[in-house]
């Protein structure tokens, strides 16, 4: 109990948060594999037993930074898929975000993308459901644009999708904050690309 007390000093962010921040940074700079349980813990100021309480191990450290952000672009993708607005509308909003909310957390998608390999089988396994649930949300606009006329049939809405994904995990390696274009500039830009590739 005394121990958990402690890791409650200092600035007052919440332990799971102040862990998640540690690791973000150490694994960004140093990587997954060249970062220890004991550099994350000294980084965040709390004790491995307090790592331990809310996270089982470092694997559960790199599956949440991940998971963090894939379960806000289902939410606002589910959002945007359930509105009222025309489907091209719908698709446009929903290819932008999946990119802006990529860039905004970048340090997280860098992190995952270089490292997943090295998630448990179990935690991998889960980590592609969940992102097979997303993809097949946003793949779903493009079919029922298509049945409706919107969106040409001439390519498979599957490749469609991992035209578009494939762009998305590539932004690491060339986006940078202080580049010439924005990050709602480079959102619009490749929503744009997909939404000219579906048209009739």
């Amino acid at each position: 109990m005394a121990a958990m007390a402690r890791t409650m000093e200092g600035s007052g962010t919440p332990v799971p948060q102040r862990l998640l921040a540690a690791a973000t940074r150490l694994f960004a700079d140093r990587g997954y594999d060249r970062t220890s349980v004991q550099e994350i813990v000294e980084a965040a100021g709390v004790t491995k037993g307090a790592l331990y309480h809310y996270f089982g191990s470092k694997d559960d450290l790199l599956h949440e930074i991940y998971g963090r952000v894939l379960r806000l672009q289902q939410e606002r993708l589910d959002e945007y898929a359930e509105s009222d607005a025309p489907v091209e509308d719908r698709l446009r909003r929903a290819a932008a975000d999946v990119v802006f909310t990529t860039i905004d957390h970048l340090d997280d998608a860098t992190i995952f993308w270089r490292s997943m390999h090295q998630l448990s089988p179990e935690k991998n396994k889960q980590v592609r459901a969940e992102r097979r649930r997303y993809h097949e949300r946003f793949r779903a606009l493009i079919e029922e644009g298509q049945k409706e006329g919107v969106f040409s049939k001439d390519t498979p809405a599957d490749l469609v999708v991992d035209y578009h994904f494939g762009s998305v995990h590539h932004l690491a390696s060339w986006y940078r904050p202080d580049g010439p274009l924005t990050q709602q500039q480079v959102a619009d830009h490749l929503a744009n690309l997909l939404l000219r590739a579906l048209r009739p």
